[in-house]
C-alpha cells in the first residue's frame, strides 16, 4: 500500500518567546485563565491554540463545579460549557482567514462537536488529521463522530498510516469485531512490538468472546510490561468469567501495589471481591473508581451488575441507566436494565431492553436466549417468537448450550413431535461431541427411544434405550420399562401404550 507524504509542521518565524513560555507554565499548573490572559496580545499560531485551548479547559473545569454543585436528584445537570460560543465564533473566523493549524482545527472540532453541530465537526476534523495526521486526539473526537459504517466511509481521508489505526478503532466502535482484528493484525506486522496493539487485538478477541487467546495475549502484556494498569481491568473481567480466583486475587494485589487510585485499579478489585461474593465490598471500590472518573462505563455498569445480585433493583437500574447515558451502544447495560426488569415481573419493559441489547450486539447468543425467556414468561406466552429467538441463539455459536434443548423442548410441548425429535438429535450429537452428560441427555434419549417407538423405528428405539440403561436411580427403571414396552412392541407386532417421557 502506497501512503501519502507525511506532513511537517511549520514553526512560526517569530516563536512568541517569554509569553509563550510564561503561559505554559500557567497552562501546566491548570491555571487556564491566566495562561489565556497573558496571551491575548499575541498573533503567532502556536500562541493562539494555547489561548484558546486554555480558555476551553477553563470553562470544562468551571462546568465540572457547577455539575457537582448544582448536581439533580439523579445525578445529572445541565451545566454546559460557557466559553463554547466565544470560541467558535474566533476559531472560525481564523480558519476562514487562513490562520489556523492542524491544532486549531482540532480545537475548532472539539468546540463544534460539544454545540452537537456533528456534521461540520467531522469536516474540520478530517482537515486536522490531513494537515497533521500524528495527532491521536483529533482522530479520537473524529472516531466517536463515526457512529454508522456509511459515515465512516463517507470521510476523505488521506492514505497515511495513522489511518489505518484510526479505522481498526472505528470497526471495534461499529462491532465490526472480525475486520477490526484484520486491521491491528496487519499493523502488527509493522509494529512488531506495540503493547498498544496487543491490547487492542485482546480487545477485539474478547468481543468475540475467544477469552483463551485473551487471556495469553494479557499474560504476555504483563511479562514485557510488569506495572501497566491500562486495559487490565479487561483482562480481570476475563478471569471473573473463567472463576481464576488465584489469578485474579493475584492482579488485584498487583496493580493495588501499581497505583490503587486508578479507575481500572479500583475495578478490578471490585471485580475480586464480586468473584468472592462480597457484593457490598465491590459496590464500594466501583464507587470509588467513579469518584476518580465520573465516565467510567465499565464501572456503571459492573455496579450495576452487583446490585442485582443483591436484590437491590432501583440501585441497578440507576446504574445501567447511567451507563448508556455516557454510551448508549452499550449493551451490557440494556441486557442489564432487561434482566432487572424481568426479575420486577415487567416482562414487556424487560423484552423492549432485550430487543435493545441484541439489536447493537447481534451475534452474542445470550441476549437471544434472555429475549426467547422473557417470550417464555406467562405474561407474554408468546412461544413462536421464543422459538425464532432460539433459533437466532443456535446459530450464534450457543456456548451456553441451551438454544437447542429450548428448540426441542418447545416444539414438544407445541405437539410437533419431528421438530422437537430433530434437536433432540442435534442437542445429543453436541453433548457427544463435549463429553457432556447430565438430565438434558436423559431426557434427549427417554423422548427419541418413544419418538421411535411411536414410529416403529424399533432398532433405533432400542440404540436408545440401551444408552439409557447406564443411568442409575429412578432413570434405570424408566429405561427397563420403555425397553419392554419396545421388545413388546417389536415382537408382537400390536400398538403398545407409550411410556410417557419424563415431564420437561
Amino acid at each position: 500500500m502506497s501512503y501519502v507524504s507525511t506532513p511537517v509542521m511549520e514553526e512560526d518565524e517569530v516563536v512568541d518567546g517569554d509569553f509563550y513560555l510564561l503561559a505554559k507554565s500557567y497552562f501546566d499548573c491548570r491555571e487556564y485563565r491566566r495562561a489565556a490572559h497573558v496571551l491575548h496580545d499575541q498573533n503567532g499560531k502556536k500562541s493562539m491554540f494555547l489561548r484558546c485551548y486554555a480558555l476551553y479547559l477553563a470553562g470544562e473545569k468551571r462546568k465540572e463545579e457547577e455539575m457537582i454543585e448544582l448536581e439533580g436528584p439523579l445525578g445529572k445537570s445541565d451545566a454546559v460549557n460557557s466559553e463554547l460560543v466565544s470560541l467558535d465564533r474566533e476559531l472560525s473566523t481564523l480558519r476562514k482567514n487562513g490562520m489556523i493549524d492542524p491544532f486549531g482545527l482540532y480545537l475548532y472540532g472539539l468546540v463544534l462537536k460539544e454545540k452537537a453541530n456533528e456534521n461540520l465537526a467531522r469536516t474540520i476534523l478530517v482537515e486536522s488529521v490531513n494537515s497533521y495526521p500524528w495527532n491521536w486526539n483529533a482522530w479520537s473526537e473524529l472516531l466517536s463522530l463515526c457512529t454508522t459504517i456509511d459515515i465512516l466511509n463517507s470521510l476523505n481521508l488521506n492514505n497515511h498510516w495513522m489511518k489505518d489505526f484510526f479505522l481498526a478503532g472505528a470497526y471495534q466502535e461499529l462491532r465490526m469485531h472480525n475486520e477490526s482484528l484484520a486491521k491491528y493484525e496487519s499493523l502488527q506486522g509493522t509494529f512488531s512490538f506495540s503493547n498498544y496493539i496487543q491490547a487492542q487485538i485482546a480487545k477485539a478477541q474478547y468481543s468475540l468472546r475467544e477469552f483463551d487467546q485473551v487471556e495469553v495475549i494479557f499474560e504476555e502484556l504483563l511479562r514485557n510490561d510488569p506495572f501497566r494498569v491500562e486495559d487490565m481491568d479487561m483482562y480481570s473481567n476475563v478471569l471473573y468469567a473463567k472463576e481464576c480466583f488465584s489469578a485474579l486475587s493475584y492482579l488485584a494485589h498487583r496493580v493495588f501495589m501499581t497505583d490503587k487510585y486508578r479507575p481500572e485499579s479500583c475495578c478490578i478489585i471490585g471485580n475480586y471481591y464480586s468473584l468472592k461474593g462480597m457484593h457490598e465490598k465491590s459496590v464500594v471500590y466501583f464507587r470509588r473508581a467513579l469518584k476518580l472518573n465520573k465516565k467510567y462505563l465499565s464501572a456503571w455498569t459492573l455496579m450495576g451488575h452487583e446490585y442485582v445480585e443483591m436484590k437491590n433493583t432501583p440501585a441497578a437500574i440507576d446504574a445501567y441507566r447511567r451507563a448508556v447515558d455516557i454510551n448508549p451502544c452499550d449493551y451490557r447495560a440494556w441486557y442489564g436494565l432487561g434482566q432487572t426488569y424481568e426479575m420486577m415481573c415487567m416482562p414487556f419493559y424487560a423484552l423492549h431492553y432485550f430487543r435493545k441489547s441484541v439489536s447493537l450486539q447481534p451475534n452474542d447468543s445470550r441476549l437471544w436466549i434472555a429475549m426467547a425467556q422473557c417470550y417464555e414468561t406467562d405474561q407474554l406466552h408468546m412461544l413462536e417468537e421464543a422459538i425464532k429467538c432460539y433459533r437466532r441463539a443456535a446459530n450464534c455459536n450457543d456456548r451456553e448450550a441451551i438454544a437447542l434443548h429450548q428448540l426441542a423442548k418447545l416444539h414438544q410441548k407445541l405437539g410437533r413431535h419431528e421438530e422437537a425429535a430433530f434437536y433432540y438429535e442435534k442437542d445429543l450429537e453436541r453433548m457427544e461431541a463435549e463429553e457432556r452428560e447430565g438430565p438434558n441427555m436423559f431426557e434427549a434419549l427417554v423422548f427419541l427411544a418413544t419418538h421411535c417407538k411411536t414410529h416403529k423405528r424399533f432398532e433405533e428405539a432400542e440404540v436408545y434405550c440401551t444408552r439409557l440403561l447406564d443411568y442409575t436411580g429412578p432413570e434405570k427403571e424408566k429405561a427397563k420399562s420403555l425397553l419392554r414396552a419396545i421388545r413388546m412392541a417389536k415382537t408382537s407386532g400390536f400398538p403398545v401404550m407409550d411410556v410417557e417421557p419424563f415431564p420437561p
